[in-house]
């Protein structure tokens, strides 16, 4: 059998082009994320298969690359559903797998702890522009901490690095489960209805106000309801003064304490920023994942169809694991995404030292090539970048590659 030449449908090979951007742009995150105090961990990325289908992931659990039990545990003739098989998976994300390591250290962690992960994750998904099944998450988390600094610390963190990255006319996108559910209450839904008049009004960016009351009609939903729960989205301002709009209009419905965070939240992440962008009170945001449980805020860019940051409060998701609930609240950068841009615009890395290079003549001695190897290392000691290698036959096409790939001084070393 002939051996493949290509990666695995929906992986990639990366090009060092490419991986100069990645390795940037990961030591950017570390460094700006250390910068408000989060601390660098670690999960393996295959977790136990009981985690990765607890109903804590959505749609995502339907993707997962399952692996077989191994060595006597693998017992194929006795096997008679799916468990007597599979005893774990690949990670489809950062946060189940921060769930259970929080639940198992967290008496030899601060409090509150500010996480910051970046690795790895799969997803049998179907393949398309920027989306592969291997990709990699960069994740900040404050588990901990109730109030809502944890959702300004992630907002200013996360639109922080991406200033640093040079984007622009980009819109923070804020909202809260709980006023979803106070609009939906006080329009006539029932509490049941919830998820199926959510995952609706979750396309209504896409597919337009007519649209959505269209596809709620068909579910049975009666008109007048439809009706008034699209005008209300049609009142509400999207800065502070929709929220203030809602916490009068809504009444008992919504809380004095979501309204009032959700301003906090605003206010001081406007007073704050250290870059351009816009934050939006977006009553439509719903944010797929079943897990959130209070503020969900999304990070959309004018140059890009889709989003390319995301996430939210899960309060009670580590409780799972400990039996009692701890507050927690995370942001995802979405990393290939936003590589993607950084290629297509073609993004130059800040230089760092100069680039030099030795060719080698193949009658230098001995004696000539351990001074080359000395003067190359004084000149690495002095913040160079630098390249030693023999001479082609064909001289000048090596230099013009070596000048295409940034190198600005190249010294020839002939036999004396």
């Amino acid at each position: 059998m002939a051996l493949k030449k290509k990666p695995v449908t929906g992986m990639k090979d990366m090009m060092p082009e490419e991986m100069e951007i990645r390795d940037y742009v990961i030591h950017l995150i570390k460094e700006t994320y250390k910068t408000f105090g989060f601390l660098s961990m670690e999960t393996p990325c295959v977790e136990h298969i009981e985690n990765l289908c607890s109903r804590q992931g959505g749609d995502n659990e339907k993707l997962i690359f399952k692996i077989l039990k191994r060595g006597e545990k693998l017992k194929l003739n006795e096997a008679r559903e799916e468990g007597d098989l599979v005893d774990g998976g690949l990670r489809y994300d950062l946060t189940v797998p921060l769930a259970r390591y929080y639940a198992n250290h967290a008496n030899d962690l601060p409090s509150p702890f500010k996480a910051m992960q970046i690795g790895n994750v799969w997803r049998a998904d179907r393949p398309q522009k920027g989306r592969f099944r291997q990709f990699v998450q960069c994740d900040i988390d404050i588990l901990g901490e109730a109030g809502s600094l944890a959702e300004i610390e992630l907002i200013l963190a996360t639109t922080s690095m991406l200033g640093k990255l040079n984007f622009k006319n980009f819109t923070v996108n804020i909202n809260d489960r709980n006023i979803l559910k106070a609009m939906a209450s006080f329009c006539g839904f029932k509490e049941e209805d919830y998820d199926e008049v959510f995952i609706i009004l979750d396309k209504m960016d896409k597919i337009g106000a007519d649209q959505v009351a269209e596809e709620l009609a068909g579910l049975g939903y009666e008109k007048e309801r439809v009706d008034g729960y699209l005008k209300l989205f049609d009142e509400v301002a999207e800065d502070v003064s929709g929220i203030r709009y809602l916490k009068e209009k809504l009444g008992g419905h919504l809380s004095t304490e979501t309204a009032d965070g959700m301003e906090m939240i605003i206010s001081s992440v406007e007073a704050a920023r250290d870059c351009e962008f816009n934050i939006r009170f977006t009553p439509t945001l719903v944010r797929g994942q079943s897990y959130y449980t209070g503020t969900i805020f999304e990070v959309t860019m004018d140059d890009f169809g889709g989003s390319v940051a995301g996430g939210g409060r899960y309060d009670r998701m580590i409780g799972r694991f400990t039996g009692q609930d701890t507050p927690a609240c995370g942001f995802s950068i979405g990393f290939e995404r936003i590589v993607m841009l950084l290629l297509e615009n073609g993004y130059q890395v800040p230089k760092k030292g100069a680039k030099k290079a030795y060719l080698l003549d193949k009658k230098l001695s001995k004696a000539d090539i351990l001074k080359v190897f000395e003067q190359a290392k004084q000149d690495r000691e002095a913040g160079m970048r630098v390249l030693i290698v023999n001479m082609k036959k064909n001289k000048k096409f090596q230099k013009e590659q070596l000048a295409k790939d940034g190198y600005e001084e190249m010294q020839e070393c002939y036999a004396k």
